[in-house]
This record gives structure tokens, C-alpha cells and sequence, in this order.
């Protein structure tokens, strides 16, 4: 790696790619794995003055989560972090923390079309974990990716309830 500092040039959009896929709209969030949702809250609000614009509990998941809002963009939409606190030992996020210890969980980027952006990433070999979209969020509807085709990345592709991709 190289202590040269990069030039701006070096940061302009990429070329086009040969096979454009895509349907992704922004990053909708971050999902940070917690072991006391109140106390991970307390340190967003009084460190970084982020306010809670959503919470819930999804069962399914295994999981009590809270939505804090970053920032808006000119679509509508926003962008989170979402903090993640197992209820039940066997969730997927109680997994992770036993093996990792608190932190990012994983990503997720917004579209309009859940389904057809999973099927169109499917179709370039990335392994699509949920057979048809399931319910997130404040009523969204998402799937995931496998980590081992996106980098190591536990990947989430979000479409929001009200389609205005605005998650909340």
C-alpha cells in the first residue's frame, strides 16, 4: 500500500460497467450488532446527537431494534443506523455477537423493487438467502445476500413500505 495521497481524479465516477444491473438507490443502512440497545442509543444520541426515529421488536428475527436517522436525500429517503439487540439466545444476531462481539453486523441498500434487484444481482452468481422477500422494518420488505459472495459482507437489500424510500 501506498503513502502517496490520492489525487481527486482518482475519486470520479467509475466507467460504465459491461453488464449494468442495478435498481439500488442509496445505502439505507448500517446494522450494528448490540448487546444493550438503551445503552448503544444513549451513546449515539449523546455523542453524535442521532434521535431514534423508529423502534421495534421483530420476533421473527429474534432481535429489538431502533432505527436512528442519519440524513435525508433529495429522493425522500434517509439514511440509518440500525442497532440490533437479540432477544432469544438462538437469534442470528446473538450468533454473531458470540462469535464477533459487538459491532457492523452488515449493510443494506435501498430500492424500489426487492425482488427484482435480488434477482438481478442473483443473476451475476451472488446467492440471494431469502426465496422471496420477508417482512423488515417499519413494515419494508427485504432479503439478504450471502457474506461470501459480496466480500465477507452480510449484504440486505431494503425496499420501504411506502415505496417513497423513505424507510420510516
Amino acid at each position: 500500500m501506498s503513502d502517496t495521497p490520492h489525487s481527486a481524479s482518482e475519486f470520479t465516477d467509475p466507467p460504465p460497467s459491461p453488464v449494468p444491473f442495478s435498481g439500488l438507490t442509496r445505502l439505507d443502512h448500517v446494522g450494528i450488532a448490540c448487546r444493550d440497545l438503551d445503552a448503544s442509543i444513549a451513546f449515539y444520541r449523546s455523542t453524535y446527537g442521532f434521535e431514534v426515529a423508529h423502534e421495534e421488536v421483530n420476533e421473527e428475527q429474534g432481535v429489538r431494534e431502533a432505527m436512528l436517522r442519519i440524513n435525508g436525500t433529495d429522493d425522500g429517503g434517509a439514511t440509518y443506523l440500525q442497532l440490533l439487540e437479540p432477544v432469544r439466545e438462538d437469534s442470528p444476531v446473538a450468533k454473531f455477537l458470540e462469535r464477533n462481539g459487538e459491532g457492523v453486523h452488515h449493510i443494506a441498500f435501498g430500492t424500489a423493487d426487492v425482488a427484482g434487484s435480488a434477482t438481478g444481482v442473483g443473476e451475476h452468481g451472488v446467492r440471494v438467502l431469502d426465496s422471496r422477500p420477508r417482512a423488515g422494518t417499519a413494515g419494508s420488505r427485504i432479503v439478504f445476500l450471502h457474506p461470501k459472495d459480496c466480500g465477507g459482507v452480510l449484504t440486505e437489500l431494503v425496499q420501504s413500505r411506502t415505496g417513497s424510500g423513505d424507510r420510516v
